[in-house]
């Protein structure tokens, strides 16, 4: 990892830099299933969502049993894990990218208790990420996981729901670091037709109970869908399913996801 991150709190201060320093309405941060299409592809994927105006990269671990996942990433990961990607041969990639822009290791539990919580923050630390994602890590289970990160120096990322109660909205805010992931919808990933009307209530409700970015993700697939994002106050959109499926589609999957992240950015910088 470069020294100017080298410091106790790197990957926290990291992500804060980037909220603050992308130039756009809100900071652009694209998904990215490690290992799909094959291990080297993935990397040529994140290296053109940098190429295209992404300030930072939402980095998936693929998994067997991937609860918050819609059908267009549970395939990818599946086809990753078919095509023989590790957590060891991703995290490779995810050392590649953090050179160019913050990674944010979006995993499962099991990932996590497989190593041990400081094992692998430890581990992700190592390889230059800047936080972790758990989805199905509740608040009242992730004091251990937290510490790990906290002593490591990445930044564990909360997510919250429209359904999320308020007590409990402020106790998970009060907790996060580098950002708030914040759901649109209820459900899982995936593209939708119409969301602009909910974002605003969404992006609000979060904002209110949180000192950190609110990032907002889960169904943006289009240009409009980010700018919308960003008119309802949030600090980040994050773009996952609309670029999986791209790079499944393609036979040229860097190119086609360039393409998407910098209409993306445009739309954000308008």
């Amino acid at each position: 990892m470069s020294a100017v991150w080298a410091s106790r709190n790197a990957g926290v201060e990291r992500i804060a830099a980037a909220f603050a320093e992308s130039g756009k309405r809100a900071a652009l941060m694209p998904y990215l299933m490690g290992g799909f299409p094959d291990v080297a592809t993935s990397l040529a994927i994140g290296e053109a969502y940098a190429d295209g105006g992404a300030d930072l990269v939402e980095f998936g671990i693929p998994f067997s049993d991937p609860l918050a996942d819609g059908p267009v990433i549970q395939a990818a990961g599946t086809r990753a894990l078919a095509a023989g990607a590790t957590v060891g041969a991703v995290l490779e990639v995810a050392s590649a990218l953090s050179e160019r822009l913050p990674v944010v290791v979006m995993c499962y539990a099991n990932h996590v208790y497989a190593r041990g919580a400081a094992g692998f923050a430890d581990a992700l630390a190592a390889a230059g990420a800047s936080g972790m994602i758990v989805p199905d890590l509740p608040l009242e289970e992730a004091t251990e996981v937290r510490s790990a990160c906290e002593a490591a120096g990445i930044a564990l990322v909360p997510l919250v729901a429209p359904t999320t109660p308020a007590p409990r909205l402020a106790a998970i805010g009060a907790s996060a670091r580098g950002f708030l992931y914040t759901v649109s919808v209820t459900g899982t990933t995936g593209e939708r037709v119409t969301l602009a009307d909910t974002f605003a209530g969404v992006v609000e409700r979060a904002k209110a109970h949180t000192q950190v970015p609110v990032a907002l993700g889960f169904g943006i697939a289009t240009p409009e869908h980010a700018a919308q994002a960003a008119d309802a106050g949030a600090d980040g959109v994050i773009v996952g399913s609309r670029l999986v499926r791209a790079a499944g589609e393609s036979g040229e999957p860097a190119a086609a996801v360039r393409e998407v992240v910098a209409s993306m950015a445009d739309a954000l910088r308008a």
